[in-house]
């Protein structure tokens, strides 16, 4: 406990002064000077690349990173659903991962599939995660090493301690946050959320109707970030979201198309801001956007877009 303690205050020490609400974040000069720690087959600490699938990591990733398929790693063989506890152990397991490891975390597209596995840990009850600033892009342009070799690690023993829900909306909680007007966050492009289309090209899960679930405000994924893909300033995420109505002041509910965009919403939520009860809907508009009975808004409404997929 002493330990990971005092690599929380490293990483305080280390990033830049956003005063955010946790220490969720790492930056890539903390990891740099300890690429020989990841590397190492102690189980203390681990970095783990999430992309939506392995071309990326193949063609050279962080040294001492693993590399996690999100299609066939992070989501049911057989369901559209999240992986399963046990499966979820055992990848974890095989990777060197303990119940003890620090777990840092990124990769392609800004960290859309990082922080769905940061998510994914959450839920589980592993605490001990933080995500690279960044992610991969910042990495490479920002000159950093990167290799092919892929390391092994001695596999670990791993339990997940449990479910926790709280960080996870359902269907059913989504109708009832439409009853009760409780705050929407719609992480996709504006062209989604007004039901022009209903995905983003070269997607393989559709829903069959576009729009939005009725309430929601349309706050980009992409706008938490600044230009070089780092998270902005926590003054400015606080500006952007009380802009748009979505306050602190009860449960907030994130979605996309998936899920993956809107954990980094729920990241910069939960962890940044430090708002009290964030929830992503993995489920989210393929899910939505397919059932029978539910609401359904078209058309503009204010937006915050700062381009991107």
């Amino acid at each position: 406990m002493a330990e990971n303690t005092r690599r929380r205050d490293a990483v305080d020490r280390l990033e830049r002064d956003h005063d955010y609400a946790t220490d969720a974040l790492v930056s890539a000069e903390w990891v740099a000077q300890r690429l020989d720690e990841f590397g190492s087959d102690d189980p203390s600490l681990r970095l783990v690349e999430v992309d939506l699938d392995t071309d990326f990591y193949d063609r050279g990733h962080v040294p001492g990173a693993v590399g996690f398929d999100w299609r066939s790693d992070l989501r049911h063989a057989r369901r559209r659903d999240i992986v399963s506890p046990a499966a979820f152990a055992d990848l974890l397991a095989a990777h060197g991962i303990g119940g003890d490891s620090t777990v840092v975390i990124y990769g392609d597209n800004s960290n859309w599939f990082a922080a769905h596995f940061y998510w994914l840990l959450s839920y589980y009850g592993h605490d001990d995660a933080y995500l690279l600033d960044g992610g991969r892009e910042h990495w490479i342009e920002s000159g950093r090493p990167t290799t092919t070799t892929v390391p092994e690690y001695t596999a670990r023993s791993y339990a997940t301690p449990g479910t926790f829900e709280g960080v996870r909306a359902y269907l059913p909680d989504v109708r009832r946050a439409v009853e009760r007007e409780t705050a929407l966050v719609d992480a996709r492009l504006p062209a989604e959320y007004r039901g022009e289309i209903v995905a983003p090209p070269v997607t393989d899960e559709h829903a069959r109707r576009g729009g939005h679930v009725p309430g929601a405000v349309n706050v980009v994924w992409s706008a938490n970030l600044d230009a070089d893909g780092r998270f902005k300033p926590r003054p400015a995420l606080e500006r952007l979201y009380r802009d748009h109505g979505v306050t602190d002041d009860g449960t907030v509910v994130a979605y996309c198309r998936i899920g993956e965009r809107s954990s980094l919403t729920w990241f910069v939520l939960s962890e940044l801001l430090g708002y009290r009860s964030v929830e992503n809907y993995d489920g989210s508009w393929t899910e939505w956007g397919n059932a029978v009975g539910v609401p359904i808004e078209t058309g503009g409404a204010r937006t915050e877009d700062a381009g991107g997929q």
